[in-house]
């Protein structure tokens, strides 16, 4: 058995992003991000093999795609993105920082 807090938050500097796995099995894995102010590098984009669903837990934030949609983040609002969507992130508030729930889902018979 393993136990946590997903609320106690690391301490983090202006700028960083730490990512956390909590949990991962065959089909997918949970990860806890917590944003201070950060944001994808000009430029970057994500371009994931897998599913995304992205819950804002605690601050805000800005999502950018391809296509020019911007998508404004507050607490609570969470967002799918399917695989290959290319996105990006253009903005996290520090104070609050941001704190997200990730969960990554693997394409069938996908190997871990």
């Amino acid at each position: 058995m393993e136990k946590g807090n997903f609320y106690l938050i690391p301490e983090g500097e202006k700028g960083q992003e730490i990512i956390e796995k909590l949990l991962e099995n065959q089909a997918m894995w949970i990860e806890r991000i917590t944003s201070f102010g950060s944001k994808t590098p000009e430029g970057v984009w994500y371009d994931q093999d897998t599913d995304e669903w992205v819950l804002l837990v605690k601050g805000r934030a800005q999502l950018e795609f391809e296509d020019g949609f911007l998508l404004d983040l507050n607490e609570g609002d969470w967002v799918f993105i399917p695989a290959g969507e290319r996105h990006r992130v253009t903005y996290t508030s520090f104070d609050p920082s941001c704190l997200w729930l990730a969960i990554h889902m693997k394409k069938p018979g996908e190997r871990p």
